[in-house]
């Protein structure tokens, strides 16, 4: 374990990058966002993630790279729902929705850090009314090294009401250090898929991904359809989709093929929404120029906007209640 500067946030507070290593891999982390800002493949050398080098890159750009979401992943529609009868109105910043917990989300504050051998442990206390969602939160983030990767478990306790906590990891993927990730090969065991409203809200009911370029049920290149005349491609400049996962509990999301690496990400979330970068222009680590399907993300949340639809899990948590959402990044060389 190392932990050295990283820079000052927008208060000129100190911000701390945590390392931790073994021989298969190198990870590090930042108490601003609880952000994972590095996973680097030891036997290549190879960074697999999208990034900044000091904490003003992560401050500057709205891209979420790296960060840890919530209070809620994704979008909200109209940035406002129901819950107990009471209508809580949250702020709009995607259009009418709110995106990512709103403008300040928990990818944009400060976290207390304590470390032990193999993990870092970031802490804190999201006060009843931020960002528009009621209760207190009591936010735990922890980073562990895996024997071939990384485990990030967020724990969210609900201190005095109801509210809601649905957390993803918004890491940018590049396998190989190309230019994009088209030739990265893609598995998704997921039978049905979520179609987009144009101001990028998943629609219900879900859609079998059969025949379509959304099936990823046998491993293709991300590339192979992405140009696909599909008004959902279209509309997206590539996939910014959900898919509904198969069956329960920890288990695989998709497995990440490319550059004699395979990227395997688990979770016991419910499905997944994957990105690929199809707005993506801003310089990063080592002043690289991250464009267009430069990367992919795997987030495994809950169904967006899940709170305002029926027939879905509701990222509900009761007063008094502990959620614990766990994503796991496992690295193999081929």
């Amino acid at each position: 374990m190392s932990k050295q500067s990283f820079g000052k946030n927008e208060k000129g507070e100190a911000v701390f990058l945590y390392t931790l290593e073994n021989e298969a891999v190198k990870a590090s982390f930042s108490d601003y966002g609880a952000t994972m800002v590095s996973l680097i493949n030891r036997k290549t050398g190879r960074d697999i993630l999208l990034g900044f080098d000091s904490i003003e890159g992560y401050i500057a750009h709205d891209a979420h790279i790296g960060g840890f979401i919530g209070r809620t992943a994704n979008r909200i529609k109209n940035a406002e729902f129901k819950l107990n009868d009471n209508v809580w109105k949250l702020g709009n910043n995607s259009g009418n929705n709110n995106l990512h917990g709103g403008t300040k989300g928990f990818d944009r504050v400060m976290y207390d850090a304590r470390e032990t051998d193999n993990s870092v442990i970031f802490h804190r206390i999201s006060p009843d009314g931020e960002e528009g969602f009621p209760g207190t939160l009591d936010v735990t983030v922890t980073y562990t090294l895996l024997e071939d990767g990384v485990e990030m478990k967020a724990e969210g306790k609900a201190l005095d009401q109801d509210t809601l906590f649905a957390m993803t990891n918004h890491n940018y993927y590049n396998l190989d250090g190309s230019e994009t990730i088209r030739a990265h090969e893609v598995m998704i065991p997921a039978q049905k898929y979520a179609l987009d409203s144009e101001d990028g809200i998943s629609q219900l009911p879900l859609l079998s991904v059969e025949g379509t370029p959304f099936d990823f049920c046998s491993p293709k290149p991300l590339g192979k359809e992405i140009d696909d005349p599909d008004p959902q491609l279209v509309m997206n400049r590539g996939y910014d989709h959900h898919w509904a996962v198969d069956g329960e509990g920890m288990r695989t999301f998709a497995v990440c093929t490319a550059g004699g690496l395979q990227l395997t990400v688990e979770s016991n979330l419910p499905g997944m929404h994957v990105y690929t970068a199809n707005f993506l222009d801003t310089n990063g680590k080592n002043n690289k120029l991250y464009h267009k399907h430069a990367a992919v993300c795997f987030e495994p949340e809950y169904f967006p906007n899940g709170i305002n639809y029926d027939g879905v899990v509701k990222p509900i948590l009761k007063a008094g209640e502990t959620s614990v959402q766990i994503i796991r990044m496992k690295l193999k060389n081929l």
